[in-house]
């Protein structure tokens, strides 16, 4: 349709121009079926967890028994493997709970709420 043509039928209200979105949505990497939710603390409990590497008869350290309580510490804890949530650094906080009037202020307070029930 020209450009002439166009702008003739819009003028008389024959031609309405939409614009159209179209989105293609395919499985990414992370596509999972199982909801799960991101750790949102790091507690003492998933550092001091120990989780061992797979270890076959070759890879044991030698002497064997002298490592076997202090394992390397790149396998020790739960908390390598898990997802973490991303903190808001902008998020504004709770306000603080503090601030309490003077009791002398709470005396005025209610002085005048009764003058002013009075008249």
């Amino acid at each position: 349709l020209p450009e002439r043509d166009r702008a003739e039928l819009k003028r008389r209200k024959l031609l309405l121009e939409l614009t159209l979105k179209s989105y293609w949505i395919r499985k990414g990497s992370a596509f999972s079926t199982a909801v799960a939710r991101p750790e949102t603390e790091l507690t003492p409990e998933m550092i001091a967890t120990y989780v061992p590497p797979p270890r076959t008869p070759r890879t044991l350290p030698w002497p064997w028994h002298d490592r076997a309580m202090t394992p390397d510490p790149s396998c020790r804890g739960s908390w390598r493997q898990l997802p973490f949530k991303p903190y808001n650094f902008s998020s504004l906080g709770l306000p603080p709970a503090c601030g309490h009037l003077h009791p002398l202020l709470k005396v005025r307070s209610e002085l005048r709420q009764i003058f002013l029930e009075m008249g």
